[in-house]
């Protein structure tokens, strides 16, 4: 099978979040399985790779025909091509999306032109794929133009964070160069503004999203977004596929990013890894100090409100807490004031560092995820491999891979976290305190580190689920209804 897999950010490459891993990781995962994929992304300010020029694009967005080119590079470690589409007056910028916070102001253009160069340049290449995978709002024109034009691949659509949607003004909708006759409610408009993500959930062949749990909250008017409708329309075609982790990357066996190594079987390098974090945030090195960590956007989505009002109660008991992160400012001035107060019991670092996302992961106890939703989640399935138990609330991705310790959990040897339901700061402090005592208990602590660790979340189970998702999005082709009311 020939697959062209999409995405506006890709690891190593560019990354702002979960899609950049996936993007990563998910399409070497689908070549192991004997899949001929390749992929392609706008080429941004830094990305310096060695690529081979393939040829130029002119493309015509609004009144302006945009010209750019588009090159071939490998993506490092590996043999997967992917294509660079360039545009240095678009995608030479010192922000992916935006800057400050805020987004740029010509997105739309931005992403149209991405997403329609790719596709003039299929129309010239040897090289046709049967399916091309989108993913979020960014490609999510790709479907729409195929459906338009009435030819083309199979396509399918995955969902990573169904709150970002690529909303744009109605005056804008000429500069997508769709039919004037898919601004409607069977189609783009929403709400009387453009919605490209809602476009890619009418006319691609399949959807996904990336977990089942999610892909079943998003069908609630609570986690839909507007948009539940539409998901509940699509159902028959809409998959929940749980994101996988790249071991080769993320586990303290092979990790070189640690200060030492360790497995299920050999803990002993976990504490040096807990000391030498102590020591990157100033932190007194009390080896049996529980240690907290969080390495996160700073959102209420995270769970971030619930984090505010329990800190101090949780700094009352005497834990550590290290974060690492960047977001909401009102976040910032929260982290900021707790390393001032505590220095001796919490660490921020504002900001992303990968190394000590590593670290965090390896040295700290308890990892928490308290989301109010959570699509899918990776920290978790980190942490899991790491030995660093997490305290996740039951949403999303999360409640399909952490599961609550109890009695009967500890027994049956599935017992990898501790889990609460309702989003209040009780039901967080509840979890965390069943999760403290545990620790307190040495043969139930390593017990649970062990099962968490010993799990499978690879992308290899996950990548046999996307070759599905292709098949199914193949047998849909030509049966999809035409564009337009």
């Amino acid at each position: 099978m020939r697959v062209l897999f999409c995405a506006s950010e890709i690891v190593p490459l560019a990354k702002t979040g979960g899609l950049a891993d996936v993007a990563g990781a998910l399409p070497a995962a689908l070549a192991a399985r004997g899949v001929d994929v390749r992929l392609a992304m706008p080429r941004y300010r830094g990305i310096a790779i060695e690529r081979e020029h393939l040829g130029p694009v002119q493309v015509r967005v609004g009144e302006r025909v945009l010209a750019g080119t588009v090159g071939e590079a490998h993506l490092p470690g590996g043999h997967l091509p992917v294509w660079l589409v360039d545009q240095p007056a678009l995608f030479d910028r010192p922000g992916l999306y935006g800057e400050g916070g805020t987004d740029y102001a010509d997105n739309l253009i931005r992403f149209t032109f991405f997403s329609r160069a790719v596709l003039q340049w299929l129309r010239r290449d040897a090289w046709q794929p049967e399916v091309i995978h989108c993913n979020d709002w960014q490609t999510a024109l790709i479907p729409a133009v195929l459906a338009a034009e009435g030819r083309g691949p199979a396509t399918a659509f995955t969902i990573h964070n169904l709150a970002y949607q690529g909303l744009f003004p109605a005056e804008q909708f000429p500069l997508t160069g769709l039919p004037g006759a898919m601004f409607t409610m069977r189609g783009l408009e929403f709400w009387g503004r453009v919605n490209l993500l809602k476009g890619a959930l009418y006319f691609a062949d399949v959807l996904s999203t990336v977990s089942e749990t999610y892909a079943r909250e998003i069908q609630t008017e609570e986690f839909g977004a507007g948009l539940d409708g539409v998901l509940r329309d699509r159902a028959a075609d809409l998959f929940g596929i749980l994101n996988g982790v790249d071991y080769s990357v993320w586990d303290p066996s092979v990790d070189t990013l640690i200060p030492a190594r360790y497995s299920a079987d050999d803990l002993g390098g976990k504490a040096v890894c807990k000391q030498h974090l102590q020591q990157a945030f100033r932190l007194p090195a009390e080896p049996r100090t529980p240690l907290v960590g969080m390495v996160t956007r700073l959102a209420d989505q995270k769970g971030l409100d619930l984090v505010a009002e329990i800190i101090n109660d949780l700094l009352g008991l005497g834990v550590q807490f290290v974060l690492l992160g960047t977001g909401d400012p009102k976040y910032h001035a929260l982290v900021e004031d707790l390393t001032a107060r505590r220095p001796g019991q919490v660490g921020g670092r504002l900001g992303f560092d990968n190394a000590l996302a590593h670290l965090i992961e390896a040295g700290a106890d308890l990892f928490l995820m308290p989301s109010r939703y959570e699509p899918s989640g990776l920290n978790q399935l980190y942490s899991l491999r790491y030995g660093t138990v997490p305290v996740v609330r039951r949403t999303g991705g999360l409640a399909d891979s952490i599961v609550d310790t109890t009695p009967q959990t500890l027994e049956d040897g599935t017992a990898n976290g501790f889990v609460f339901d309702a989003y209040t700061p009780a039901a967080l402090w509840e979890a965390l305190r069943r999760a403290l005592d545990a620790y307190r208990a040495p043969a139930v602590w390593l017990s649970v580190q062990q099962h968490g660790m010993r799990a499978d979340f690879s992308w290899n189970r996950s990548a046999g689920r996307y070759l599905e998702l292709y098949e199914r999005a193949l047998s849909r082709h030509g049966r999809r209804r035409p564009a337009g009311p």
